[in-house]
């Protein structure tokens, strides 16, 4: 994983608070060609690296872009997580997203009506999420929908029940989205991507996350796949549902709505 630093002055009470160093702290690994800096531009908070490696700095953006385009046009409750989540018509679970990266899944689940809490282990990912979520409330088209969505930071595979807890909500379900290992060193991954997986790395621990969520989720564990991958280690999916690059593996404890 790289090194994050924070070289903006004005950012230090940032740092601060979420465990980051500064500048002066990041002492040798300011010269490392691996080190991501947190920095504001365009009044957004942004992550970027070498652009050769990493291409265009990385935030979280709710108001336009993918989500403003998927908030328009994504197809409803028709859409794969939608129905894995079990959204349907009178049914509106409570959600938490266990893995939740840069937020575009709880973003769907929360432009539906659910209400998400969004967990994030990574303190650099977790204060994009934060900046991207202040700008998503204050824009009046999307104030509704960021206001139905909750951000813990924590390693939801040692502390989901904690979390949960303390943020006082009951999930009924919990997504998760563990990180795939990529076993073919030779193919070529996005460059956005890149600089997240080298920011966050596998999910090794993807087996110890599943059993937590089991533990905690009153009605369903629903788990992103790569199409063709294996299920997680642990008890076998109850149902799947798949498109032509994914799949959800849905671990049922009982229906929704009842």
């Amino acid at each position: 994983m790289s090194a994050v630093a924070v070289r903006d002055p004005a950012l230090h009470p940032l740092a601060r608070r979420w465990g980051l160093p500064m500048a002066d702290d990041a002492g040798e690994a300011e010269s490392d060609g691996d080190t991501l800096t947190l920095a504001r531009q365009d009044d957004r908070l942004v992550l970027a690296g070498d652009p050769r490696r990493y291409g265009h700095p990385l935030a979280v953006d709710f108001v336009g872009g993918r989500a403003a385009h998927r908030r328009r046009f994504g197809g409803g409750r028709g859409q794969l997580i939608a129905r894995a989540c079990g959204l349907a018509k009178g049914v509106t679970p409570s959600v938490v997203d266990a893995t939740a990266g840069l937020g575009r899944d709880a973003f769907v689940l929360a432009s539906l009506g659910a209400e998400v809490l969004l967990v994030e282990r990574v303190a650099a990912i977790a204060a994009l999420l934060e900046d991207g979520l202040a700008r998503a409330l204050a824009d009046p088209e999307t104030r509704e929908i960021a206001a139905r969505m909750r951000l813990a930071h924590g390693d939801a595979g040692r502390e989901l029940a904690s979390l949960v807890a303390g943020a006082g909500v009951a999930p009924e379900v919990i997504h998760l989205d563990p990180m795939f290992p990529h076993r073919d060193k030779s193919a070529l991954v996005k460059k956005e991507m890149r600089l997240f997986r080298t920011l966050a790395g596998d999910d090794a621990d993807a087996p110890r996350l599943l059993e937590a969520a089991l533990d905690v989720a009153s009605h369903r564990v629903v788990v992103k796949r790569p199409r063709k991958a294996p299920p997680l280690a642990g008890p076998p999916p109850r149902h799947v549902i798949e498109d032509k690059t994914s799949r959800y593996d849905l671990y049922v404890h009982r229906r929704l709505g009842a």
